[in-house]
């Protein structure tokens, strides 16, 4: 039906026709889906929420004399320096060093980690550095501490191994006691109900197919530019599907990977799950060329259409039993029926800001400061899921 260079030259002439993901769906419910399809170019999609499965590259600069540093912490959280002698990677989920205080042993005080620093750095501000060195006859310094910021080094970059999950879970708790995860906390006997995907809005739920995005798709990141490296760790695409193509739990990911020097304060939080640890709440929206009817038809996908299984967190298994499956809507009512009962629901992503993060790049596409990339790859769609027991059990009867 049109093309991504037809799209592009819409936007330099700002003539580009877009909606973010909720107004496309609100034009196909008024006008129907092949008028709204053919009135609209792109659609923004976008979600705000916790992926700890994130990073950043730092490049130093060499010091004098230079140093080849092999153990790194910023602010107290230690950063991978097992490569170039003054390159580090600093993960999002790296807590804090463990602080000892008095006969509590093992106490963490500061509840930060790599997530908080990397927000930090894009905030502008300091952070301390301290790192220990390998001495050599090219690399003589063994130590050395300062403070940096993102202007005083040289690459700033984050590159995430697994970001936008299409579709997850829903955590609940059919236990006697609290429990603290990744969701946050569960309460017992059902108490409550968390889910993490923005439904409606996010990006990889509208391209169901991956049909409009892969390797090299321009996104927003952070509030900069962003493009899709590679696939995401434990891409799943194989997962079950409903009818329309979406799946019924986790399926598709991505590795993300941009500049962080470009990045805002706003769409770059650290956050901290008590009794979990850090993570980085990031901002990330796709934009989605209607190139043809499938596309179109994939971002017209509502929250009642889309589904996700409840899952039992008392049980510590890999495999944990579910409830069923629920729907976004009914996830979005606030309360959701489980085994027999009303359970209160909360997102852990932000829809709030998930439409902000959607208006945003819309703005920027309307403006002609962004324009859409042609995919140099396709993201594999046979990709199976492997788990590690069959090996282990191997190796047990050795």
């Amino acid at each position: 039906m049109r093309t991504l260079d037809e799209i592009n030259d819409k936007i330099r002439q700002r003539r580009v026709v877009v909606d973010t993901a909720e107004a496309f769906k609100g034009r196909v419910a008024e006008t129907g889906l092949e008028q709204a399809t053919r009135a609209v170019d792109v659609v923004t999609t976008g979600t705000f929420e916790p992926m700890e499965s994130s990073g950043a590259v730092l490049n130093l600069g060499h010091t004098d004399p230079p140093i080849k540093i092999r153990e790194c912490y910023l602010d107290g959280v230690l950063a991978y320096a097992g490569f170039g002698a003054v390159d580090l990677y600093l993960g999002a989920s790296q807590p804090t060093e463990v602080q000892r205080v008095g006969e509590n042993d093992g106490e963490e005080v500061r509840e930060r980690g790599g997530g908080h620093v990397i927000a930090d750095l894009v905030a502008g501000k300091s952070v301390h550095l301290r790192a220990i060195g390998q001495a050599t006859d090219c690399y003589p310094r063994s130590s050395f501490e300062t403070s940096i910021t993102r202007d005083t080094i040289n690459q700033f970059y984050l590159f995430n191994p697994r970001n936008l999950y299409q579709n997850f879970i829903v955590g609940v708790n059919g236990g006697d006691r609290p429990l603290l995860t990744y969701l946050g906390p569960l309460q017992p006997r059902l108490g409550n109900a968390v889910y993490s995907n923005p439904g409606a809005l996010s990006p990889l739920l509208n391209d169901p197919d991956l049909q409009a995005v892969g390797i090299g798709s321009r996104i927003f990141l952070g509030g900069g530019i962003g493009y899709i490296a590679w696939e995401g760790t434990q891409h799943f695409p194989l997962q079950k599907r409903l009818p329309n193509h979406t799946p019924i739990g986790p399926a598709a990911t991505v590795a993300l990977i941009g500049d962080a020097k470009q990045m805002q304060e706003r769409w770059v939080r650290g956050c901290y799950f008590k009794g979990y640890g850090p993570s980085l709440m990031l901002g990330v929206g796709v934009p989605i060329p209607l190139l043809n009817s499938d596309i179109a038809s994939g971002c017209a996908v509502e929250d009642k259409d889309l589904v996700a299984p409840v899952v039992d967190f008392s049980i510590p298994r890999r495999v944990r039993p579910t409830f069923g499956l629920v729907s976004y809507a009914q996830l979005k009512s606030g309360q959701i029926t489980v085994d027999g009962r009303p359970v209160r629901t909360a997102p852990l992503a932000s829809v709030f800001l998930a439409r902000q993060v959607a208006e945003a790049l819309k703005q920027q596409i309307e403006a002609g400061q962004f324009e859409l990339s042609q995919p140099v790859a396709p993201l594999p769609c046979d990709r199976t899921f492997l788990p590690q027991d069959v090996w282990t059990a191997q190796m047990d009867l050795s």
